[in-house]
């Protein structure tokens, strides 16, 4: 089986991802379950930082937070072995300091980040190259700080929906 999931935004952009349940398994199952349950719709890419990542997955326009349960961190550092490497593309947990904190919010990768790599729960990767571009030009939007949140758009980054299709093999 084969899982890929598209975040399309409202402006129009969308971003195809194929996810690896094989080695972060309880990752994208999390991810799934909320995406198929519309948790996503309506949140924003609240953390844009050119050349690094573009994370999402957490708050609203309005940047109040929306929570969810936390799992276990699928990494390396975790205890658990998980060869995704941090590379351009990317799509991996955000947390706090503590490993097993990742609830919804995601970042995806804008450039090799290896020094993430055995840190964060890597799940999937982008599938093609238009989904890479639009990340990466999402990563140099207009940013400021709102409250104790930076680099944050200044035109909010709203998620429409996340779709996940499931294909045999």
């Amino acid at each position: 089986m084969r899982t890929f999931a598209t975040i399309e935004l409202k402006s129009g952009e969308l971003i195809h991802l194929e996810l690896f349940p094989d080695y972060a398994p309880i990752t994208c199952a999390n991810f799934i379950k909320l995406a198929r349950s519309g948790f996503y719709e309506g949140l924003i890419f609240h953390r844009n930082i050119k050349g690094f990542m573009i994370q999402g997955g957490g708050l609203n326009e309005d940047m109040r937070g929306k929570y969810t349960e936390t799992i276990k961190g699928e990494f390396r550092d975790n205890g658990v072995r998980n060869p995704i490497k941090h590379t351009l593309g990317t799509i991996s947990m955000a947390r706090t300091n503590v490993p097993d904190s990742a609830s919804s919010q995601f970042f995806i990768c804008v450039a090799d980040c290896h020094f993430l790599d055995g840190q964060y729960a890597a799940f999937g990767r982008t599938v093609d190259d238009a989904s890479i571009t639009a990340a990466v030009e999402l990563s140099k939007v207009a940013t400021r700080s709102v409250g104790m949140y930076q680099d944050v758009p200044v035109t909010p980054i709203v998620i429409k929906r996340v779709v996940i299709q499931e294909f045999e093999e």
